[in-house]
């Protein structure tokens, strides 16, 4: 179980400032190398995760979002570079891990 919490704090802080603050610690969010998108890596009871602002030129729905002017960003496991869960304007929904 993900702490969705946790992750919502995260997404807003990493779409609004240079770094996010996580029990004690100050994380600089970084941009990824080829697109720029903001990327932050994170632990939660251990375990890291990567938060990456979506690419709003895919054409996912997640994609049409981000062109419309939502705040959308991908939680991945960095252990099995699987999708996690979404943010969308700060509201997160984890994905279904059946």
């Amino acid at each position: 179980m993900i702490d969705v919490t946790l992750m919502q704090s995260v997404a807003l802080q990493m779409m609004e400032h240079d770094h996010i603050c996580l029990a004690d610690k100050t994380i600089p969010v970084d941009r990824t190398s080829y697109q720029r998108l903001r990327s932050v890596k994170f632990e939660i009871n251990g375990h890291e995760y990567q938060a990456i602002e979506q690419n709003a030129s895919k054409p996912s729905r997640w994609g049409q979002l981000a062109r419309e002017g939502h705040k959308v960003v991908q939680f991945r496991d960095a252990q099995t570079g699987q999708y996690v869960a979404v943010s969308v304007d700060g509201k997160v929904r984890e994905y279904d891990r059946s």
